[in-house]
């Protein structure tokens, strides 16, 4: 029969507080510190691990809540997500959904201003595959160049700040207006009133 010490000690080990000490990304583990204690390497709990899975591994110095079946350390399971005094949170205020990332990317929907924001630092990228294609309502204000390969049809405004690269068509059901000269009110000059047309437009050099 276990001595009164041994069940004490099982029973204190059921639930410990502890700091990640070390991560192995494959297979996916963690050491935990906790009560001058180190454990030996411990999964993490995930969001997601079946057909959908959740990929967020923990970092060094996070707080976590370790739970140990039996009171065993080297059978527990480090649940992560616990701010603490030296990693605290990263937010203060209710309507406020934000996640931060190491590098400075804030990823943050407030629900009281009704506004989504996504900041990456600088020299950050961002692709999208979409092969069904995107659908975006409202207006678009968009800085810097863009490069479009295939065609192009605007039906709304559409402000552009930089230089604009098309291949492909452009179909515009209004008007098209570039520099405050409309595309299809301007007027020709060098002309005389009649049927004949005026000759095709030279490339610029």
């Amino acid at each position: 029969m276990n001595s009164l010490a041994e069940l004490n000690r099982l029973i204190e080990n059921l639930v410990r507080f502890g700091t990640v000490a070390e991560v192995q990304l494959k297979p996916p583990r963690v050491k935990v510190n906790s009560g001058g204690i180190t454990t030996t390497w411990l999964p993490w709990l995930t969001l997601r691990a079946g057909e959908d899975q959740v990929w967020d591994p923990p970092t060094v110095n996070e707080q976590v809540l370790l739970l140990s079946p039996s009171g065993q350390l080297a059978n527990g399971v480090a649940i992560t997500g616990l701010f603490s005094d030296s990693i605290p949170a990263n937010g203060d205020r209710a309507g406020l959904h934000r996640r931060t990332y190491a590098d400075g990317a804030v990823i943050e929907y407030d629900s009281v201003a009704h506004h989504l924001d996504v900041t990456l630092p600088a020299g950050g990228t961002t692709n999208l595959v979409s092969d069904g294609g995107i659908h975006i309502v409202g207006p678009i204000t968009h800085e810097g160049d863009y490069t479009q390969t295939g065609n192009y049809t605007q039906t709304g405004d559409y402000v552009q700040t930089g230089n604009q690269d098309i291949t492909g068509t452009v179909t515009a059901t209004v008007d098209v207006v570039a520099a405050k000269v409309s595309l299809v009110k301007h007027p020709h000059g060098g002309v005389m009133p009649g049927t004949a047309k005026t000759s095709q437009p030279e490339a610029t050099q």
